[in-house]
């Protein structure tokens, strides 16, 4: 199915399940704990290895030897797979990190060898006995000392350009009679997410099974296939469960080629998960940004001129993180100017993690709107208001398909008491608390991208969906089965949903907030195919005119039971939806406002969150308490973002040295406050005929400068440097008597 003009009325629209409230149909499985994750796999054709894999010590230079002797001779040892014998490997399309290091070590926690036993712990002790000798080289390891020799960055396949500009951005600044100039920061951040990076991999002649968490499969298999110089047909990965991944399981990462080599050099079944300082500091984190903002404003408050600037630093060849994306699109403004710059760093990869780009983006640029709503004495929220745009902003003639920011801060205000904000910084006490609100916009892409499914229908009236969707904790299971119970007019109990498998038909997998608004358009093409086939095999006339519901198909007065139309076998369809150039006509983002009350101890500066809101505007809710979950969690990671999250450098080893979750900081149930969230009616019949878009990284964008922006209104101390910490800004504390 092609879809290339706004979408009309279709069997979507009647809601009876989409859009409805309901629970996970995974969930019984996850919370009795029969969902079965990638590494706890048994059928898996033979009894399982274990591999072990030992990081690199060193943050650059080579490897001078390896003495394995001793490793080889520990008890249950079956292989020990390096550079040296693993045959000549290749880099995947997405990641640029190598897999195995040899000689060459590009950063700290590098693999550099695979060991294989009979259990993982004789793996384990094996690695330790392992003798490599290093080479040191000198290695970049600090942004700021990087700074000014980074470089105009490629074009990345996804992202904003590497510079942008409308108009006379520096001749506007100069002019304007109220301006902004201020340099922000953000930290290197970790996924941390619950699950590991953990795989099992088996070989059958020339053909790879792996289980493994991979959002993107289609991505996966490709990759490997690349890595391993092996035609991508001959992998087939399994990804039913992920426990968690925010990006970080993107495609194929260390542990996923560490299973496929060790198995290959035993013959049989091996099973490989990284610790936790190798996920810190062997796979992927969003990399740390330096970034300057300038507005330029007239007395009336409208923008005359905005700029953005962002540096970040990744090994050589991997891609920016593109903190100018949300500046590009959010605010209205005659001139305008964006620029990326990209330093070689030799730490682990940076790439993908929640919302990339607009989150870190917006984490400072919403810090700067309010900065610059003070200087102009006009309350933030309406400052944001004033300078809304109908059309995009570099695109003057390309209008929002929606855009309803406005309607979110409107409606964010009244529901928080924005009204009784005191605009008087340090001026509300409760007690020993300075207490502050503070309200950001938030913004995130809407892409939706080509995918496919198949759909089945048996003489029991069972639907059966098949796509290679994966479900990384968000309810994929659970709105694919909504969506086809919907077109096929039958209950949730009638639907059974096939996912994570790259053998079914391809879809773009999860992430980039297309996950969602492409799976589902992908089982509504198919729903229609089958649809189509049905009213052939009962007689109908024509598919059209007829209505699919409470598992029956009626049309006129002939009313006849769905499963009637399988009474002699199955009934298969296969489609894909794929798109026009609507996106091209139409600029296509979802938006949103967070709103935030926190306490800061007069005394200690602790900061205590007291409530937050999210208002979202992101088409049709498929829905809302997924919805409402995504957007929670995301809230939460935001907080994070803000108060607490950093990867610290060792300079000296070029590692990550909080590399665990005792030593990384992220929330716990302590530090989240009530949450709300408002999900405004929006239904965009220019994205697809399901009318939806993503929400899960919008409930991210924004959040943590509405903690910055409130913690500034509690205390009169602004923080321009992530994570808001007590040594930041206690000094500075308004005087207490």
């Amino acid at each position: 199915m092609h879809f290339d003009k706004p979408a009309g009325s279709n069997p979507i629209d009647r809601l009876k399940v989409v859009g409805q409230p309901v629970s996970r149909i995974d969930g019984p499985l996850k919370t009795t704990g029969t969902a079965t994750y990638a590494y706890e796999n048994r059928d898996i054709g033979g009894k399982p290895a274990y591999g072990f894999v030992l990081g690199a010590a060193i943050g650059k230079g080579r490897i001078s030897s390896i003495d394995e002797s001793r490793a080889r001779a520990a008890p249950g040892v079956l292989a020990i797979v390096t550079a040296r014998n693993a045959g000549k490997l290749g880099v995947g399309a997405f990641y640029v990190d190598r897999a195995l290091a040899g000689p060459g070590v590009d950063h700290y926690g590098q693999a550099v060898a695979v060991v294989v036993a009979e259990t993982f712990e004789q793996a384990r002790a094996a690695a330790s006995l392992l003798d490599v000798r290093y080479v040191r080289a000198h290695g970049a390891f600090d942004l700021a000392g990087a700074k000014d020799i980074a470089v105009t960055p490629r074009a990345a396949a996804f992202g904003p350009p590497p510079q942008s500009g409308i108009g006379d951005f520096a001749g506007a600044f100069a002019a304007a009679p109220v301006t902004l100039d201020e340099t922000y920061t953000t930290p290197d951040q970790s996924h941390a997410m619950m699950e590991p990076h953990a795989s099992i991999a088996v070989w059958q002649g020339d053909r790879l099974t792996v289980w493994c968490p991979i959002q993107q499969l289609n991505w996966g298999t490709r990759d490997l296939g690349l890595i391993l110089g092996i035609p991508k047909e001959n992998i087939r990965l399994l990804a039913p469960y992920i426990g968690g991944g925010f990006g970080g399981k993107g495609t194929v990462l260390a542990d996923t080629v560490a299973a496929a080599l060790a198995a290959r050099a035993v013959g049989r079944p091996v099973k490989v998960a990284l610790t936790r300082p190798l996920m810190f500091n062997s796979t992927t984190h969003r990399p740390a940004t330096i970034q300057r903002i300038r507005i330029g404003a007239g007395r009336d408050g409208k923008i005359t001129a905005i700029g953005h600037e962002s540096w970040s630093g990744n090994l050589r060849g991997g891609r920016t993180e593109a903190a100018t994306a949300s500046t590009r699109w959010l605010y209205a403004g005659a001139n305008r100017m964006t620029r990326l710059r990209l330093a070689v760093l030799d730490l682990a990869e940076g790439n993908a993690m929640r919302a990339p780009g607009e989150a870190p983006g917006m984490m400072t640029l919403e810090i700067a709107m309010d900065e610059m709503a003070e200087k102009l004495g006009i309350d933030p929220v309406e400052f944001r208001i004033l300078n809304d745009t109908q059309f995009a902003p570099e695109e003057p003639q390309r209008p929002f398909s929606k855009r309803q920011l406005v309607e979110c801060l409107r409606v964010g205000a009244e529901r928080f008491g924005w009204r009784q904000r005191q605009s008087k910084t340090g001026a509300v006490r409760d007690g020993q608390w300075l207490v502050g609100m503070g309200a950001a916009a938030a913004i995130r892409g809407a892409p939706i991208a080509k995918s496919a499914a198949r759909v089945r229908l048996d003489g029991q009236g069972i639907v059966t969906v098949e796509t290679d969707m994966t479900d990384l904790g968000t309810g994929s299971y659970t709105i694919i089965a909504q969506t086809a119970a919907e077109m096929m007019g039958v209950g949730l109990d009638q639907v059974v949903v096939r996912l994570g498998d790259s053998r079914l038909p391809e879809s773009p997998g999860s992430g980039g907030q297309w996950g969602a608004a492409s799976a589902t358009s992908g089982v509504y093409a198919a729903c229609v195919k089958l649809r189509e086939t049905v009213a052939q095999k009962l007689g109908f006339a024509a598919a059209t005119g007829i209505e699919f519901a409470d598992g029956h198909v009626q049309s006129g007065e002939r009313r006849v039971p769905l499963k009637d139309a399988a009474v002699q076998g199955e009934l298969v369809a296969e489609d894909e939806m794929t798109y026009g150039d609507l996106s091209k006509q139409y600029a296509h983002q979802t938006f949103g406002a967070h709103f935030v009350e926190l306490g800061v101890h007069a005394f200690t500066g602790e900061i205590r969150l007291r409530r937050m809101l999210a208002v979202c505007a992101a088409g049709r809710i498929l829905n809302p308490k997924l919805a409402r979950s995504q957007v929670i969690g995301a809230m939460v990671m935001g907080a994070g973002a803000a108060l607490m999250e950093e990867l610290v450098v060792d300079p000296r080893a070029g590692c990550f040295i909080n590399h665990d979750l005792a030593a990384y900081e992220v929330p716990v149930h302590a530090d989240i406050p009530q949450q709300d969230v408002i999900f405004i009616d929006e239904v965009d019949d220019t994205m697809s005929p399901m009318k939806a878009k993503g929400v899960g990284e919008l409930g991210l964008c924004g959040v943590a400068a509405a903690i910055a922006n409130a913690v500034y209104t509690a205390t009169g101390v602004r923080v321009r440097d992530y994570p808001i910490t007590l040594d930041k800004f206690l000094d500075r504390l308004p005087v207490q008597v």
